[in-house]
């Protein structure tokens, strides 16, 4: 694949976690092979970076609508854990997705600050719709910015994760750590639906798939693919049993029912504002910090077609599935197994990927489309206008190949892994299934956005996600990918 990993190997021996468990030790530290006492400590912080009033919300196709209103705030929320060697940080941001170069910024500011190397750190963000975004001026004609000075919101929000992680640093204290997971299967569904007949794309090609088809179509056959029912959680809590914080993963794209002019964290934030309330946590000295992390969603969402059409007031589903996620990570909690101290490792690398770029039909057609009068009556697609811009934009801005960053962290026998795309739920599912750790999952859009993630065999059904410039790597780029980061799970001592 010509890449080189790098490699962060926290601590040479530990004693081992499973006698931890077994033992159900509940001492402060451990003791390494010199008999020194390891003592593992976490802390947590939240950083507030909503936007000005006046941005456009992104998430949609047309013209981003005004952001007029604040429903709730933003924010970047941090978790820092530190077994005594060596210090891992988890940063999940309130917004649509965040450029690497953002990211970037922000490690280098939290290396200059902390010593925490760059590649111990672990930045994403959590898709909300509701948001301005994080990935610059660009974002909204899907042209290449890379290398652009940042504008002033990126650099805010570069800015206020490092701060939220040196706060995190502020507030360290020994802890305990513990992890679980519960099925949460019915807020999950496929969005991808496999039709009775084919449905055509912008591109004048028919696609036998087709998202959101909408609730009661008659022409639906089958969703195209699984869902991740799985609510992944770790918890921190003092030694003495107060949480520090819980950052939980869930494989839901978002939920949405926003007003068009409001701002809003989505059903993220109301996960953790419950988490906290559910724990007892509230009004501590040092504040609990609750964290929902974005899974494999890229073709998730919680629109049940099958179901019946549901007419709810602004809000109130999304606190209906936040409010249900956050109960039932409750009811695990308690069996949680909470330990003294873990082996932390992080593990990083730079996968370089082709561009898809477009074959000199479809790049005719596109110049074809763009130079028909605005408003003329649509060729094939009501959105061919919109991908005959983005098209023409990849051909000429793109570069042929970009690297992107594939992460994993180990945490005791906890596997995260880190993908910079909106990565398929299938995709998440088999990196459980092959990982050699205990429990593993994945945070998607990680330290950077790079648009959709199908398989291959998605590519092969066509539809929405799959499409030219809405996903812009090759092919059998989630291969690539999966392989690559078992293989860093796989160098782990």
């Amino acid at each position: 694949m010509g890449t080189v990993a790098r490699f962060t190997a926290i601590g040479k021996r530990f004693i081992l976690g499973a006698f931890l468990c077994l033992s159900g030790l509940q001492t402060n530290g451990q003791a390494d092979v010199g008999g020194n006492e390891r003592i593992f400590k976490a802390g947590a912080s939240i950083s507030n970076i909503t936007p000005y009033l006046g941005g456009g919300i992104v998430g949609n196709f047309g013209i981003p609508p005004e952001a007029k209103h604040i429903h709730d705030q933003l924010h970047a929320r941090a978790l820092v854990l530190d077994d005594g060697t060596t210090k891992l940080a988890l940063i999940v941001s309130d917004n649509i997705s965040i450029k690497r170069e953002v990211y970037d910024e922000a490690k280098r500011l939290i290396s200059q600050q902390t010593g925490i190397p760059a590649d111990q750190v672990l930045t994403s963000s959590t898709h909300t719709h509701s948001a301005t975004s994080a990935e610059g001026e660009g974002d909204r004609r899907r042209g290449w910015n890379a290398g652009r000075p940042l504008d002033a919101y990126q650099q805010f929000v570069a800015r206020r994760i490092a701060d939220g992680v040196v706060v995190a640093l502020n507030n360290l204290e020994p802890a305990q750590i513990g992890w679980g997971g519960v099925n949460v299967p019915q807020h999950v569904f496929n969005r991808r639906w496999k039709m009775k007949q084919s449905v055509v794309n912008p591109f004048g090609e028919m696609d036998a798939v087709r998202m959101n088809p909408g609730i009661g179509n008659p022409d639906v056959v089958e969703p195209a693919g699984p869902t991740d029912p799985e609510v992944c959680f770790i918890s921190l809590q003092a030694t003495n049993g107060r949480p520090i914080a819980l950052l939980a993963n869930y494989s839901l794209h978002y939920v949405g029912g926003v007003p068009k002019h409001h701002i809003s964290a989505d059903y993220f934030a109301i996960f953790a504002d419950r988490i906290q309330e559910l724990l007892g946590a509230d009004r501590q000295e040092v504040p609990f910090v609750g964290i929902m992390s974005n899974g494999t969603s890229g073709d998730i969402n919680n629109i049940n077609v099958k179901g019946p059409k549901l007419d709810q007031p602004p809000y109130a589903q999304m606190r209906a599935v936040a409010n249900d996620l956050a109960e039932k990570v409750f009811g695990a909690y308690s069996s949680v197994d909470h330990v003294p101290w873990v082996k932390l490792q992080a593990a990083q690398t730079t996968l370089p990927l082709q561009v898809r770029k477009p074959d000199t039909k479809i790049l005719k057609l596109a110049k074809h489309i763009l130079s028909q009068p605005e408003g003329s009556k649509p060729l094939h697609h009501p959105l061919e206008r919109t991908y005959a811009e983005r098209i023409v934009q990849l051909a000429e801005e793109w570069p042929d190949q970009i690297e992107v960053i594939l992460q994993a962290f180990r945490i005791g026998d906890l596997g995260i892994a880190a993908i910079p795309f909106e990565t398929f739920a299938e995709t998440g599912l088999e990196i459980k299934a092959k990982s050699p750790m205990e429990k593993t999952f994945t945070i998607s859009l990680a330290n950077g956005s790079y648009g959709y993630l199908p398989t291959p065999e998605q590519h092969e059904l066509g539809g929405y996600e799959t499409w030219l410039s809405t996903s812009k790597v090759q092919k059998d780029a989630s291969r690539e990918i999966v392989n690559t980061l078992l293989g860093l799970f796989k160098h782990f001592e």
